[in-house]
């Protein structure tokens, strides 16, 4: 039975209600434990989340990708990489301390970053957007889903903005491959292991899909805007103490959780 699309106050009041639980540092049940949302709801409810944070003067800074590990698509039944919208006030610098009450539930994954050169015509079907990136660096994204015990469906967390929470991103090198480069994420006294190929097989695959879904959700891609690619390993939780990510031949990222 197809999915009736929410009107524009019941999509204000989902995005409220989860803009409240990151405000206010607190979990919610799934959407989905009371209402149906389609994946158009979804990204509309996304939409409406970023402009609570806009209005509170955040600026948009990049975006970010999600499920682009082939193991996580098929455990959330999908074939499509999800998009959120990352600003201002979740960027923490290389080495940086981060408040962790500011979070609910956080972990840390490490990611590969982009910086885009120059603003990339989403509706031009020859664009390169390859040529629209300039550099490459080793990154962590702290997510934090905005739902009890981690539980949503995949409407549920494009919704709430990929989980996205915070990110730090290390020295920024010029465009180069980094198709199959040994990822090292440490925090919280555990350790994991991992490769950047667990991100579509090839990071830079994850800014073609990004075109993709960018041009379907009309999502702006503007120079100067970081994109995270993906993780590159399961993530971990992020408690007090330093997290550090080295990925091979591309350098180091570290972060200090502040309890």
């Amino acid at each position: 039975m197809e999915t009736k699309p929410l009107d524009s106050n019941e999509i204000q009041a989902l995005a409220r209600r989860l803009d409240d639980a990151q405000v206010g540092v607190h979990d919610t049940l799934s959407l989905a434990d009371d209402v149906a949302v389609d994946i158009d709801d979804a990204y509309r409810i996304q939409e409406s989340l970023i402009g609570f944070r806009c209005g509170r003067g955040e600026r948009l800074l990049g975006v970010k990708l999600g499920f682009t590990s082939k193991a996580k698509m098929a455990q959330m039944g999908v074939s499509d990489v999800i998009v959120g919208r990352l600003t201002d006030a979740m960027c923490v610098e290389d080495g940086g301390d981060v408040d962790l009450h500011r979070f609910i539930h956080p972990k840390i994954e490490p990611e590969i970053a982009y910086r885009l050169a120059r603003d990339v015509d989403v509706d031009d079907p020859t664009v390169d957007i390859e040529s629209c990136v300039d550099a490459v660096a080793p990154a962590m994204e702290i997510i934090d889903s905005r739902y009890r015990d981690f539980r949503f469906t995949y409407t549920d967390v494009v919704a709430d903005n990929t989980s996205a929470a915070a990110y730090v991103i290390g020295p920024w090198q010029p465009m180069r491959g980094v198709g199959e480069l040994a990822v090292r994420l440490e925090a919280g006294g555990e350790s994991v292991t991992g490769s950047t190929a667990a991100i579509l097989d090839d990071p830079v695959n994850a800014l073609h899909a990004l075109l993709d879904m960018s041009r379907r959700r009309q999502i702006p891609l503007r120079a100067g805007d970081v994109v995270l690619a993906g993780a590159a390993t399961a993530a971990i939780p992020f408690a007090a103490g330093t997290a550090r990510c080295d990925v091979e031949g591309l350098g180091s990222v570290t972060v200090k959780g502040i309890a």
